[in-house]
C-alpha cells in the first residue's frame, strides 16, 4: 500500500504520538484517507465528564481532518458485555441487554448535546463474538495464548515489545505485580482473553467451552474487522495506556505480525474532580447529565477545549449548603449537619446544589461570543456600505483570526491556543461595535463582515457557536436563573408591567419596576424593539 503524508491540499498536521513519545507529522497509509479507532464506553451507568473529554478530543480531530478534505473512517466501539454490566443487571433484576440499551441511549444523547459527531461505525462486542474467537485462535496457534479449564490467557513474556507504549519493562512489572491466587496462570502478568462460563452470565460457544470475551481482546478484534490489520490513529484516555492499549498491541501484533495495528497513538489527559478529598466526599465524579441540568452543553464543551488535550484538567467544585449557602469544605461535606445553620446535609441535595467555577467562566465566555455575534449581525443590518475606498480596510486582528486559529489546531490539536487566537479579534470587534461617530460606523463594516464570514469555519472546527445567538442567550439566561433559584415567571411579569408603564410614559413607575427587577438580579436592556433582561 502506498504511503502518503496526505493529499496536496491537506495542510500539515502534527500530533504527539504516545508510542514514540514525539510530536510528528501525521502520515497516512492511503492518500486522502484516515482510519481512526477510538475506545468507547462500557455502558453500565451514566457517562461522566471523563467520558465527555475522551469523546470531544477525537471529535475535534475528525472535524479538522474532514475540513481539510480528507475522508475519515471513524470507528468507536461500545462495550456491552463486562463484569460491571452483569452486576448492574443482577442488582436490578433485569437482563444485561436492558442495562446496555439504557446507557448506550443515554451516552448518545449526552454526546449529541455536546455536538459530538457520531462515528461512522459503532461496533458492539456482542455483535463480534465470532471475530473475537477467531483472533484468540490465532494467538493460541502462535503459542502466545494458552487455554486452562475454559479460560484462555495471553503469554505476556512471549511478546517481545510488551511495555513499549507505557514505557514499562517486564522486569519492573514482574517485580511490582501482585501475586494473584490463580495458579492456572503461567505468570501474574498474563491477562485473560476468554472467560469460561459462570452460572447466570452471558455466554457464547468457543473451542475452549462456553464463555465470554475478556475486556482487552474486543478492541483488537473490532478494529481488525473494520479497519484492517493496520490503521492510522488510535485514540483514548490516558488511563487506557496500561494495561488496555498495551494489551491491544500485544494481541494484534501477536496475531498479525510486527508493524501492524495502530501507527499513531493519541491520548487525552485526566480530569481531576476538585482534588481527592473533595471528589471523595461528593461521590468521586459528576455525570454529563448532571452538568447538563445546570449549564448549556456548549459551556461544558468550551471548558473541555480550553486546555490542551494532553494536559490534566481541573474540574473545580464548590459545595454550598443548600439551606444557607455556606461554602462547605470537604470535611464539612461529610458531616450530618451544616456547621453554619445546622440544617441536615444529604449527598443528593449537595450534588444538586454544587457550583463549578471553571465551568461558569466557560459559560460566561461562550455567552460573550454569542453576544458579540448578535451585536455584529445587528450592526451590519443597520450599517451602510463605506463610501471611501480607504474605509474598506479589515482590522489586522480580524483578518489574521482564522489563519492563527487553524495554525494552532494543526499544531497537536492545540485547542487552548486556537481559542486564545479568538481573544484579540473579539476585543477589536467589540471595540468597533462601540463606535458612535458616523465615519467610524461606516468604516467598521469590512471588519465586522469579515469576522462574521470567518466564524462559521471556526464553529465547524470547534463544534461551538453555531446556534442562533438570540435563542442561545435566552436559553442560557433561563438556565442561569434556574441555578440561582430566580423566579423567571415573576421577572417576566414585572417586565410586562414596566413595558405597560413605559407605553403610558409613566417613567416613575417604569424606574421603580426597573429597580425591583434589579433586586431580583435582572439587568434590563431597552431598545426600539422592546425590553429584554439578562443576569
Amino acid at each position: 500500500m502506498t504511503e502518503s503524508a496526505a493529499p496536496s491540499s491537506f495542510a500539515p498536521l502534527s500530533l504527539y504520538d504516545t508510542l514514540s513519545a514525539t510530536k510528528k507529522p501525521l502520515a497516512l497509509q492511503e492518500p486522502g484517507r484516515c482510519k481512526l479507532y477510538v475506545c468507547g464506553p462500557t455502558v453500565y451507568d451514566m457517562s461522566h465528564i471523563g467520558h465527555a473529554r475522551a469523546a470531544v478530543v477525537p471529535d475535534i480531530l475528525v472535524r479538522l481532518l474532514r475540513a481539510s478534505g480528507l475522508e475519515v473512517v471513524y470507528v468507536r466501539n461500545i462495550t456491552d458485555v463486562e463484569d460491571k454490566i452483569i452486576k448492574r443487571a443482577a442488582d436490578e433484576g433485569v437482563s444485561p441487554e436492558v442495562i446496555t440499551t439504557r446507557y448506550t441511549d443515554a451516552y448518545h444523547d449526552d454526546l449529541d448535546a455536546l455536538h459530538c459527531l457520531r462515528p461512522d461505525i459503532e461496533p458492539r462486542v456482542t455483535d463480534n463474538i465470532p471475530q473475537i474467537v477467531a483472533l484468540i485462535e490465532r494467538l493460541v496457534a502462535n503459542e502466545l495464548a494458552y487455554p486452562v479449564d475454559g479460560d484462555v490467557y495471553y503469554r505476556v513474556a512471549r511478546f517481545e515489545h510488551y511495555g513499549a507504549l507505557s514505557k514499562r519493562s517486564l522486569d519492573d512489572m514482574q517485580a511490582g505485580a501482585r501475586v494473584e491466587i490463580n495458579e492456572r496462570k503461567e505468570s501474574p502478568l498474563d491477562f485473560v482473553l476468554w472467560k469460561g462460563a459462570k452460572p447466570g452470565e452471558p455466554q457464547w460457544p468457543s473451542p475452549w467451552g462456553p464463555g465470554r470475551p475478556g475486556w482487552h481482546i474486543e478492541c483488537s478484534a473490532m478494529s481488525l474487522r473494520h479497519l484492517g490489520e493496520t490503521f492510522d490513529l488510535h485514540a483514548g484516555g490516558r488511563d487506557l495506556i496500561f494495561p488496555h492499549h498495551e494489551n491491544e498491541i500485544a494481541q494484534s501484533q501477536g496475531a498479525c505480525g510486527p508493524g501492524t495495528f495502530a501507527r499513531h497513538w493519541l491520548h487525552n489527559g485526566f480530569i481531576d474532580f476538585a482534588g481527592e478529598k473533595m471528589s471523595k466526599s461528593l461521590g468521586n465524579f459528576f455525570t454529563i447529565r448532571e452538568v447538563r441540568n445546570l449549564y448549556l452543553p456548549e459551556a461544558l464543551r468550551y471548558f473541555l477545549l480550553g486546555v490542551h488535550y494532553r494536559s490534566g484538567l481541573n474540574f473545580d467544585v464548590e459545595a454550598p449548603c443548600p439551606s444557607c449557602r455556606h461554602l462547605l469544605d470537604p470535611e464539612q461535606q461529610q458531616a450530618s449537619h451544616c456547621p453554619a445553620c445546622a440544617a441536615p446535609l444529604e449527598l443528593a441535595r449537595l450534588r444538586a446544589h454544587v457550583r463549578f467555577p471553571g465551568l461558569e467562566e466557560a459559560d460566561d465566555r461562550v455567552a460573550y461570543i454569542y453576544d458579540t455575534l448578535l451585536r455584529c449581525q445587528r450592526a451590519l443590518a443597520t450599517t451602510s456600505e463605506p463610501d471611501a475606498p480607504q474605509q474598506n480596510i479589515v482590522a489586522s486582528a480580524v483578518s489574521g483570526m482564522l489563519p492563527g486559529f487553524l495554525a494552532a489546531l494543526r499544531d497537536d490539536l492545540n485547542t487552548a491556543a486556537a481559542i486564545a487566537a479568538l481573544s484579540e479579534p473579539l476585543r477589536e470587534v467589540n471595540r468597533q461595535l462601540e463606535f458612535k461617530k458616523k465615519p467610524e460606523i461606516a468604516g467598521r463594516r469590512p471588519t465586522l463582515a469579515r469576522f462574521l464570514a470567518d466564524m462559521p469555519a471556526i464553529s465547524q472546527h470547534l463544534g461551538l457557536f453555531a446556534d442562533d445567538p438570540t435563542t442561545y442567550l435566552r436559553e442560557r439566561r433561563d438556565r442561569k436563573a434556574a441555578r440561582l433559584r430566580l423566579d423567571v415567571a415573576e421577572v417576566e411579569r414585572l417586565l410586562r408591567m414596566r413595558e405597560a408603564a413605559r407605553a403610558k410614559k409613566d417613567w416613575k413607575e417604569a424606574d421603580r419596576l426597573r429597580a425591583e427587577l434589579g433586586l431580583l438580579g435582572a439587568t434590563l436592556q431597552d431598545s426600539a424593539e422592546g425590553s429584554t433582561w439578562t443576569l
